[in-house]
């Protein structure tokens, strides 16, 4: 509950910014290392306050809001919870729920582990949702490392795709803004990508750094905005006619060739 407010402060700007559509982090809810904090302050999708008060809020601005994801509890039996996004429409409903199938199980360093199937489970279905914005993929952070699934969402007519997330900082220098653009390019189709960013307090476990850089991504590859690494709001304007002209010009989302091979 602590994230709420300043959660609420930023989509409430963004809609006075004039911002028809607005994107939250990865676990806008719950930033944490810590399972056994998780355990203590995470709810069922159900009971989730973040998910009732920012659906509450999009009905109240009359705005699409992407709730980049909110960690849940499940009735898995064996406890692990779900990394879900939640599209919501102007009237507060959920138009589309999406929960991360690729879970960020690396060894970043001999001191940074990462073993995100440990406290989630993945996903198991891609998610398309038609909206009057346009069709939008949903995605989630380390999804971005596996382009078959934005190939899949482009042929299947996706125009924006989104990703938001909380990224290593060590991974994040390396390969944040790259990844985007490739997975733009290869789609021709715009990549919104809300990111987490700074030091998270930790009331539990180690702390939580994240890299920041919140970006969009035009379907040319051209970065339209880079938040940079201090919490806020940016803008894009998007033009929707620029998904068929980069695919018109450069048509590979529809060209594949069979081949023989290992």
């Amino acid at each position: 509950m602590e994230n709420l407010p300043a959660t609420r402060r930023a989509i409430a700007e963004a809609a006075v910014g004039g911002a028809d559509f607005v994107l939250t982090p990865e676990v806008t809810n719950c930033v944490s290392a810590s399972r056994t904090h998780q355990k203590a302050v995470l709810h069922r999708e159900s009971e989730d306050p973040t998910l009732a008060a920012l659906r509450d809020q999009a009905a109240d601005l009359g705005i699409w809001l992407l709730i980049g994801s909110l960690a849940l509890k499940t009735a898995d039996p064996d406890g692990r919870f779900a990394n879900r996004s939640f599209l919501i429409a102007p009237d507060g409903s959920v138009a589309a729920r999406y929960d991360k199938i690729h879970m960020f199980d690396v060894q970043v360093s001999e001191t940074e582990t990462y073993r995100e199937s440990a406290g989630y489970r993945p996903g198991q279905r891609c998610v398309l949702a038609e909206t009057p914005l346009g069709k939008l993929g949903l995605t989630i952070c380390y999804d971005i490392r596996f382009p078959h699934l934005y190939r899949r969402l482009g042929q299947a007519g996706a125009q924006i795709l989104t990703v938001p997330s909380a990224f290593s900082p060590v991974t994040g220098a390396a390969h944040w803004e790259p990844l985007l653009r490739a997975r733009a390019i290869e789609t021709g189709a715009f990549v919104l990508a809300p990111a987490q960013t700074g030091r998270h307090a930790a009331s539990r476990g180690r702390q939580r750094e994240t890299y920041g850089h919140a970006m969009a991504v035009d379907p040319w590859g051209d970065v339209l905005a880079d938040a940079g690494t201090e919490p806020g709001v940016i803008y894009v304007d998007i033009d929707m006619a620029e998904v068929e002209s980069s695919r018109a010009r450069v048509p590979s989302i529809n060209q594949e060739y069979p081949f023989d091979g290992p």
